[in-house]
């Protein structure tokens, strides 16, 4: 079974910068797909990017431009870079993967997912 480890989060300011990661073990088919989710407090979980290996990314609006999605298929590694951060990015960001081929954006495509990293933007 795949694990899935997030890493990387923090307290930033406004327009600040941050790089979550997310290690995943066991079998490179179960992680065809990886995704970033996010989710603030009594509020749902949200799409921030998911990309396919071999390539395809899809973006929440909310964060296309400052947000960019990268994998390391060596090292079974989903990176997120995130620049710009504002305080409506605070959430607890999680990881997810599947088998599926091609980006997901629907939280049910996920069969595995972290337990999340905490990234606060505030003054």
């Amino acid at each position: 079974q795949v694990q899935l480890v997030e890493s990387g989060g923090g307290l930033v300011q406004p327009g600040g910068s941050l790089r979550l990661s997310c290690a995943a073990s066991g079998s490179t088919s179960s992680t065809n797909t990886m995704g970033w989710y996010r989710q603030a407090p009594g509020k749902q979980r949200d799409l921030v990017a998911s990309t396919a290996w071999g390539g395809g990314t899809q973006y929440a609006s909310s964060v296309k431009g400052r947000f960019t999605p990268s994998r390391d298929n060596a090292k079974n590694t989903l990176y997120l870079q995130m620049n710009g951060l504002k305080p409506e990015d605070t959430a607890l960001y999680l990881c997810a993967a599947t088998d599926l081929r091609g980006p997901r954006t629907t939280v049910p495509a996920y069969g595995r997912w972290g337990q999340g990293t905490q990234v606060t933007v505030s003054a």
